[in-house]
C-alpha cells in the first residue's frame, strides 16, 4: 500500500508540473479573438486616432505624398515576400504622426501602421526603417497586440472596443500606443523582421541598426536598465541574418537622407493645451519607463541625439 501511495503521489506531482507548465505557456499565448475581430478592433482604434489630433497629430497625405509613398513602398516590398501572415487580410496602411519629440512606431491589430516623425528623423538609413517596419508588421501578423491586450485589459474590454464603445476604444488606443510586449514576442518580432527582409536587397539585419546607434547615446532610456541589453538583441538579429544566409547589402542611405530632409521641413504641431488628456502619456499598460523586470520587454527605442530637444521615448514594440 505504501509503495502504491508513493507511486500515486509521484504521478500526481508529474501531472501537476506538466499542467502548470502548460497553463503558463497557454496563458502567455492566450488570444480569444478570431482574426476578423483583430481587423474590427484595428479599424476602431484607427478611427479613434484619426478623431484625436491633439494626442495623435496625423500628418496629412496631401502635401506629403513623397514621404507617404516612400513608406508605403517599403511596406509593399515586405508584403511582396509572401512571408507575412494575413498579408491580404489586414489593412497594412501607413500613417505618420507628426511629433518630432517622440521616437516610436506601432501597429494596431489588423495592420494599421503608425510611424512618428521623431523616429524617422533619428534613423540613418532605409534598411533601418525597413527593419523597424518589419518588426511592427511582425507584431500584427503574429497577433501579439491582441494577445497582450487580452492579458492586460481583459477579454470584455476588447470585445466592447470591437463593438464600438467609445470610451473603451480610447482606453485601448492609449494602451496600444505604449504597449509592452513579452520578451518572447519581442524576440519573435526581431527574428521575423530579419526573415521578411532576407529575400530583398536590404541588409536583413537593418533592425539592429538603431540598437547599435542607441548604444552610443549619452543618456539611454531609463527603462533600459530593467531590460535585456540591446547587445543581446543585436546579436540575435545578426545571427538570424547569418542563419538564413541573407545576401542583401543595400542600406539606401542617400535616398533616406532625402526623406529625412523632407521630414525636417514639416512644421511641428502646436503645443498641446493642459486641458486635453494625453493618450500617449497616460493609460493602461506598463507604459512607464520602469516596467516590472522579467514580465515585459519594451523594444528599446533609440534615444535622441546631440543638441536636439529632449525626446519622449515610448515603448518601441
Amino acid at each position: 500500500m505504501l509503495s502504491f501511495n508513493k507511486a500515486f503521489l509521484f504521478i500526481l506531482v508529474v501531472l501537476c508540473t506538466i499542467s502548470c507548465s502548460f497553463f503558463k505557456s497557454s496563458w502567455s499565448k492566450l488570444n480569444v479573438f478570431p482574426v476578423s475581430q483583430d481587423i474590427e478592433l484595428g479599424n476602431q482604434v484607427a478611427a479613434e486616432i484619426a478623431s484625436n489630433p491633439a494626442d495623435f497629430p496625423l500628418l496629412p497625405v496631401s502635401g506629403n505624398e513623397n514621404v507617404y509613398n516612400y513608406l508605403n513602398d517599403i511596406v509593399k516590398k515586405i508584403l511582396a515576400t509572401n512571408l507575412v501572415d494575413y498579408a491580404r487580410d489586414f489593412k497594412w496602411e501607413v500613417k505618420i504622426i507628426n511629433d518630432p519629440k517622440t521616437l516610436n512606431a506601432f501597429c494596431t491589430p489588423g495592420g494599421h501602421i503608425y510611424v512618428y516623425t521623431g523616429l524617422m528623423s533619428f534613423l540613418d538609413s532605409e534598411d533601418q526603417l525597413a527593419g523597424v517596419l518589419g518588426h511592427e508588421i511582425a507584431h500584427a501578423a503574429n497577433r501579439h497586440s491582441t494577445q497582450q491586450l487580452t492579458k492586460s485589459l481583459g477579454v470584455q474590454i476588447l470585445l466592447d472596443a470591437a463593438l464600438g464603445k467609445k470610451e473603451v476604444i480610447k482606453q485601448v488606443t492609449g494602451t496600444l500606443a505604449a504597449l509592452s510586449f513579452s520578451r518572447a514576442n519581442e524576440t519573435q518580432a526581431d527574428s521575423f523582421s530579419v526573415l521578411y527582409l532576407c529575400p530583398t536587397n536590404w541588409n536583413a539585419n537593418g533592425a539592429s541598426g538603431f540598437f547599435k546607434k542607441m548604444q552610443g547615446q549619452p543618456t539611454p532610456p531609463q527603462w533600459l536598465s530593467t531590460h535585456p541589453s540591446p547587445t543581446n538583441r543585436i546579436k540575435n538579429i545578426d545571427e538570424k541574418k547569418n542563419e538564413h544566409q541573407c545576401k542583401g547589402k543595400e542600406s539606401n542611405s542617400s535616398v533616406y537622407q532625402n526623406i529625412k530632409a523632407l521630414i525636417a521641413k514639416i512644421t511641428p504641431p502646436p503645443p498641446k493645451t493642459t486641458s486635453g488628456a494625453n493618450t500617449n502619456n497616460a493609460p493602461a499598460l506598463p507604459k512607464t519607463n520602469t516596467p516590472t523586470p522579467g514580465k515585459s520587454d519594451e523594444k528599446p527605442a533609440p534615444a535622441g541625439t546631440g543638441p536636439m530637444a529632449p525626446k519622449k521615448v515610448l515603448k518601441k514594440g
